[in-house]
């Protein structure tokens, strides 16, 4: 009766306190103490409020770990794009599927198969098409690298001085070649982090060498592991993410190993011709870099009677994997949001019984002056309290939960600033919308007739 009494002490007229606050107005005293009945009324039920917050928590949690994971992802795929450069064009010689099938038939010697890219298209592309900088050729030819006893198979690049820039490739040690070094047609070597590991388990590799075939090259440098990307197959059967790669001037290239490469295979000997493996086109405005690629098409459209390359656009499929994201994120959090559209519902329906519950109570408080607009803050105030309650132990379940997902999974997961107050905000929202039905249904009661019920 406590709270009763309270009430009405706030609606006797002869205190102080009613004078200068009058009914009309916003009474923080008043307020005050229906927060405190509703809190009591909270308390009293706690097994009760607490399965009730508990598909709150359970909504904010799930919304802010689902969009810390569909964020990650998303970071992750766009952080690939960003790596080949969003000003950069990549271009690759892919073996047509019917040229593919003629060199497998036949008996005899193999015939030598030409596909890909050539060195003239690249000519034609930097001298016809405006705002073209630069353009970085390479060639990939697998090989056995040799070092003492130690040997692999891995894809030997020649490149040119721009490449590990082009591509965003860090060093780990050492240097890459010079432009002295690839005029000169030097021997000269940068290897991959992997390959350094294998060949070199214990030494230090810079100025040593490694053999391919019958030649020697100086080693120069180490490529940082980080630095490849996880995009696409070339030709050559290895991906840029390729960790067992090494580099080579790609006029050494020319001269060491000629144009026309013979490999075994599992049906025989194959011989294929191609002039240039990749090539990577870049432009020096960022915002004509798709007109750019299509203009490339157009060119290779017609110097080429077959399909044999392929073009890559990072800057279109930069933009197509921020949409794909947005979509993801927006799917994700309706999915998520579910959970919390249950969680409210959840609410009301313990409100309801509430209301039921203490009609009684309702009625004499009525009966003893309280407003209509009292019933309904109680009640409202108790709503908001349970979602509030909810939203904030769910928003630290759902921060941490992405990170227990991070050490123990290894995914990437980014938690935005954005992700935990907007749960919060809906949850709080929820309160307040699922909150008012039983609140006016409430404050509609017949004091009368409460005041009747057992």
């Amino acid at each position: 009766m406590n709270e009763l009494t309270l009430q009405a002490d706030d609606h006797d007229v002869s205190t102080p306190q009613r004078r200068l606050a009058p009914t009309g107005g916003f009474n923080l005293v008043r307020f005050k103490k229906i927060t405190q009945v509703g809190l009591k009324s909270i308390y009293s039920h706690g097994l009760r409020s607490l399965l009730t917050v508990l598909g709150i928590v359970i909504g904010v949690a799930a919304v802010i770990a689902m969009l810390a994971v569909s964020e990650g992802a998303s970071y992750e795929a766009q952080q690939q794009f960003r790596d080949l450069g969003a000003s950069n064009i990549l271009l690759k010689s892919v073996k047509p599927a019917e040229v593919e099938e003629n060199s497998n038939q036949g008996f005899g010697p193999p015939q030598a198969v030409v596909y890909g890219l050539t060195n003239a298209d690249i000519d034609t592309i930097r001298m016809t098409i405006p705002g073209v900088n630069n353009v970085i050729s390479s060639r990939i030819v697998k090989k056995n690298i040799w070092h003492l006893d130690k040997s692999m198979n891995a894809d030997v690049v020649g490149t040119q001085v721009d490449y590990p820039i082009s591509r965003n490739y860090q060093l780990q040690t050492g240097r890459f070649f010079s432009q002295a070094e690839v005029r000169d047609h030097a021997n000269v070597v940068v290897l991959s982090d992997e390959v350094s590991r294998e060949l070199f388990p214990i030494d230090n590799p810079l100025g040593k060498s490694i053999k391919i075939d019958s030649d020697y090259y100086a080693i120069v440098g180490i490529m940082e592991p980080e630095g490849f990307s996880n995009l696409g197959q070339n030709q050559a059967g290895s991906s840029n993410a390729a960790p067992t790669r090494v580099f080579i001037p790609v006029t050494s290239s020319r001269s060491r190993f000629g144009e026309t490469v013979v490999r075994q295979t599992a049906g025989g000997m194959e011989s294929e011709t191609v002039e240039l493996h990749e090539a990577i086109i870049q432009v020096d405005n960022q915002e004509t870099v798709i007109e750019v690629g299509k203009i490339i098409e157009q060119i290779l459209a017609r110097r080429h009677r077959d399909v044999d390359y392929s073009i890559e656009v990072p800057l279109a499929l930069l933009r197509q994997a921020e949409e794909s994201a947005l979509r993801d994120q927006i799917v994700a959090g309706a999915i998520a949001g579910i959970s919390l559209l249950v969680g409210g519902i959840g609410i009301m329906n313990i409100m309801l019984a509430s209301v039921t519950e203490r009609t009684r109570e309702i009625g004499i408080r009525r009966a003893l002056g309280a407003k209509k607009r009292d019933i309904i803050t109680q009640f409202l105030i108790e709503a908001v309290i349970l979602s509030g309650v909810g939203g904030l132990i769910g928003v630290v379940l759902g921060v941490i939960i992405p990170f227990i997902i991070s050490m123990f999974w290894g995914m990437t997961t980014i938690v935005t600033p954005i992700a935990p107050i907007l749960a919060f905000s809906i949850s709080a929202l929820i309160g307040v919308i699922f909150g008012i039905y039983p609140s006016m249904r409430a404050a509609e009661m017949d004091p009368v007739e409460a005041l009747r019920h057992e």
